[in-house]
Order: structure tokens, then C-alpha cells, then sequence
């Protein structure tokens, strides 16, 4: 009898002489079983970039890979509050979203590759896994299909994507979990807690030795998950630090950027500490953060970084970009500042972080590019004959979901490609007054996205329309919300 894997088309080898899923498959179940590993968890990314997933005994984890787990299908319908943001009980919306009516079930299907050990959690086993209807067709909604679609498209393009992760977050100690049943909620008041660090002493060797503990914690957790973390640091902000990745392929450094967070908050959650990705904490005289990812384009028949040149163009200053950018380079360059008011809403996804887009704030505020400027939108770091070259966009938050934020900046770089688009010179005024300004809601940023035709035809209209739904969802119950502070401090801070 055939298994619901295959029945999604995943038995077969992707291509002649590599090895198949059932291959994949028994080296998990010999890993748990010579591991002695008494569970395993089968995790999913939300539309939000939060892990959900269920926690498997090891007598049902061969059921699981062959015939999946179980997912009710609401979970794709959730805001941030985990408020389900279509009344799936009306008979309207099977014709709105057909296969989510009646909160009925969707299959999550373990990716068996992805298979890893949590360094936090004793004899526990992990697996990432994807949506599926029930009859095997793909859920368009799971955000990491949404990237994969987006890749297969760059591939048949000729390219491929690579990204290096800079992300900011704050660590705080906790004081108070405030687990009191009687002051539950929905959403709960997140923990009570204090800094670890004063801050407003960037790269300060003495406030990175009072965060000794919780920093060393964060290594061992990035580094237990086989994720290539290259530094952790001071940021300028009170409690607020910063880790940095190498380079990896980009679908690996989405699921990198989740299992990052995941594990961080968790193995510190069991420490003591209260880790958060929220772009702003609701506190006074913080500091925003960050995502600050580099990117760069690769050639897939030479495997060549395609945004070097060898020389600069001729006749070309410092301000053009081809003076640094291969043609390719500046292209994607141009489309990606084409889109930058949609990317918004895929790379600022929360109403909080757009406080973030403030002047002389080493934040972007306006629609430029820059050669190594951190005020810019883009800065373009390298040079002529630098394999390093490559783009540096500063617009995201740390909590973005990094799926759709990767899968917006391919289809915002192919549009600069395929209409071979032209960057205006790069600015040496990043807080000017005379450049189109980044959206200043998340509102308007939603708004750009669905008026963006590129970025509709290329995630699909559906997507759009459900990602906006949701989005919307959050948007209108924080403009209704009375104490807006409150909102902010329920809806983010304890569960991003």
C-alpha cells in the first residue's frame, strides 16, 4: 500500500543515482534508535516565524515520515495572537479557501534531512516538516514552499541565492514569569524581567563579561544545531546583542534563522533569561533591532558570485553602482529598490518595528542605496575583484518570517533582471528629505503589497491576499486596542 509520502510525489529520488526518501527515512529511525532518544519533535514554521509542531514517542515516528502528523488547519489562519482570522465554520469559506473549512485537518510531512538533535532538551530529536492537504496536493500557504517555489524560479534563471545572517535581539533576566493562573489572558502578560547589560557602550568587552552565561548559552545552542555562527556581540542598546552566521545557501539560512530563535529562546527560557526578537521591547530608551541580511546571486553553471565584476565600468565613479556591481548585480540591485515599499510588509511584519525607521538611527528611513552606508536602505559592500561582494539589505526585523522575507527579495531581484533595471546613484544623504520614504505603517506597507504586481504574480495572488488578511487582522485590533502599550507588550514581546 502506498504511503501519504508518496502519494505527495516524495518517494522517488530527486534525480538518478542520489539516494531516495526511504533511504532518508531509516537513517532517522537508526539515529533515534542507536541514540537512545526517547522522543522526537516534528517542528513547523508559522506564518509569523514561530515554531509550532507535536512531540512524537519513537514507536510513531515511522507512521509520522511515511503517512504524516496530523495539523489542524486553522493554524495557517492565525494571526499573532493566535486569533483564527477567517470564521472557518461558515459555508463561505470553502469557495474563500478551499480545504480549510470546518477547521478540519491538514498533514504536516517530516523532512527526514532535516533531522538534528537539540542540544537544550536531553535525548530529544528534531525534524522540520511542510503542510499537505489530506489528498497530497501542497498547502500554497507553507511559507517555506513559498521559498522553495521562489528558488525554483531563480534556478530556471540560472542562479542561485546565498545569504549571511546579522540578527539583533535582547536577553533579560527574568524575575517573574508571572504564571499566576488567575492573571491568564489572552494574550498572557510576558514575564517581568531585568537587563543584563546597561548598554550605550557598543562592543563593550565588560558588558559582554556581565552577559557571559546567557551569551555562552546562546553558543551552545547555535553551535549544538550545526548552525555556522561566526560571533556573538555587544549591541548599542540596553540588554541587546547581536549574532552573526556565515554564509549558507538560502534555503538553509531560513531554516537556520528559525531554529536560531527557536532554540535561543527556549535554552534560556530553561536558564532563567527571556530572549526576544520583538524589534522594540516595550521599555523606555531602547534600541531597536535589527535583520540585517546579506545576499548575494551565484551562478549555477560556474559557481561564480554573480555580483562581481573585474574592474569597474568604464567612466564609472564611486556613486554608479556598476563601479562596484557586476550588470547582474545592479539589476537586482534596481528591483529590489523598485519593490522596497511591499518588501516592507514581508520584512517589517509587526506593527511595533516601524518605530524602528527613525533618522541617524543606523536604520533606513527612505528608499537608497549606499556604497558600505548603514543608513542607506541597500549598502553595497565590496569592490571590483571581491568575490565578498555582495548587498546588505537593512530593512528587516529580527522576527520576520525569514521564508517569505528571502522569497519577496528573489522575486523583487528577478523583476530588476528580467526588465533590466537601472539603480540612480548611490546616496550620500541617507536621512535626506528628497527620497521616496519607506512605509511608515505596516498598514501602508500591507497596502504596497497587494498594488505590487511583480510580487503578486510571483508569490501568487493567493498568498498575498491571505498573508494581508492575516496581517490586517493584527492591524485593526491594535488600532482598537485602548492602551496601545498594553497591546504591544501582550502581543509581542512574550511570544516573539
Amino acid at each position: 500500500m502506498s504511503t501519504f509520502a508518496s502519494r505527495c510525489g516524495l518517494a522517488d529520488p530527486p534525480s538518478p543515482g542520489e539516494p531516495g526518501r526511504e533511504a532518508a527515512v531509516q537513517e532517522v529511525l537508526r539515529a533515534v534508535r542507536t541514540r537512545g532518544l526517547q522522543r522526537v519533535r516534528i517542528g513547523w514554521c508559522d506564518t509569523h516565524g514561530v515554531m509550532r509542531g507535536k512531540t512524537l514517542m519513537p514507536l510513531a515516528l515511522q507512521d509520522a515520515l511515511d503517512n504524516g502528523v496530523g495539523l489542524v488547519g486553522t493554524m495557517l489562519l492565525k494571526d499573532t495572537s493566535d486569533r483564527t482570522a477567517w470564521p472557518v465554520f461558515d459555508a463561505a469559506v470553502k469557495d474563500q479557501l478551499p480545504g480549510f473549512e470546518f477547521a478540519g485537518n491538514l498533514m504536516l510531512l517530516p523532512d527526514p534531512a532535516s533531522f538534528h538533535t537539540l542540544p537544550w532538551a536531553p535525548n530529544t530529536g528534531a525534524l522540520l516538516a511542510q503542510a499537505w492537504f489530506a489528498d497530497g496536493r501542497p498547502v500554497p500557504f507553507d511559507t517555506r514552499r513559498v521559498l522553495q517555489r521562489a528558488l525554483q524560479a531563480l534556478g530556471e534563471a540560472g542562479y542561485g541565492l546565498r545569504c549571511g545572517l546579522e540578527v539583533e535581539f535582547h536577553i533579560y533576566r527574568i524575575t517573574d514569569p508571572r504564571l499566576d493562573p488567575a492573571e491568564a489572558a489572552w494574550p498572557h502578560e510576558p514575564p517581568q524581567v531585568q537587563m543584563l547589560h546597561p548598554g550605550y557602550h557598543l562592543l563593550s568587552e565588560e558588558w559582554g563579561d556581565q552577559a557571559e552565561e546567557a551569551l555562552r548559552i546562546v553558543q551552545a545552542t547555535a553551535q549544538g544545531l550545526e548552525l555556522p555562527l561566526r560571533s556573538l556581540e555587544i549591541e548599542l542598546g540596553p540588554s541587546q546583542f547581536e549574532a552573526v552566521f556565515d554564509v549558507m545557501d538560502a534555503l538553509a539560512a531560513a531554516d537556520a534563522m528559525v531554529l536560531f530563535r527557536n532554540g535561543v529562546r527556549q535554552a534560556l527560557r530553561r536558564a532563567g533569561y527571556h530572549a526576544s526578537f520583538v524589534c522594540r521591547p516595550p521599555f523606555p530608551n531602547i534600541m531597536s533591532s535589527g535583520w540585517h541580511l546579506h545576499h548575494s546571486l551565484v551562478e549555477q553553471a560556474t559557481g561564480r558570485n554573480a555580483f562581481v565584476r573585474d574592474e569597474p565600468a568604464p567612466a564609472s565613479t564611486a556613486l554608479d553602482a556598476e563601479h562596484t556591481l557586476s550588470a547582474v548585480g545592479a539589476q537586482w540591485l534596481a528591483g529590489l529598490l523598485a519593490h522596497a515599499p511591499a518588501l516592507a510588509a514581508l520584512c517589517v511584519p509587526t506593527v511595533n518595528a516601524y518605530g524602528r525607521f527613525r533618522p541617524n538611527a543606523l536604520a533606513p528611513q527612505s528608499v537608497l542605496w549606499g556604497r558600505d552606508n548603514r543608513g542607506a536602505l541597500l549598502r553595497v559592500v565590496g569592490g571590483a575583484g571581491d568575490g565578498a561582494t555582495r548587498i546588505e539589505n537593512r530593512l528587516g526585523e529580527p522576527s520576520a518570517n525569514p521564508y517569505l522575507t528571502m522569497a519577496g527579495h528573489v522575486y523583487a531581484g528577478l523583476d530588476g533582471l528580467q526588465r533590466a533595471l537601472q539603480p540612480p546613484p548611490a546616496t550620500e544623504a541617507p536621512y535626506g528629505a528628497q527620497a521616496q520614504a519607506l512605509p511608515r505603517t505596516l498598514a501602508e506597507a500591507l497596502n504596497a503589497l497587494d498594488a505590487d504586481s511583480a510580487l503578486r504574480c510571483g508569490l501568487g495572488g493567493d498568498v498575498v491576499d491571505w498573508y494581508r488578511r492575516l496581517k490586517s487582522s493584527e492591524v485593526s485590533r491594535h488600532e482598537a486596542a485602548a492602551d496601545k502599550v498594553e497591546w504591544d507588550r501582550r502581543e509581542y514581546f512574550g511570544r516573539l
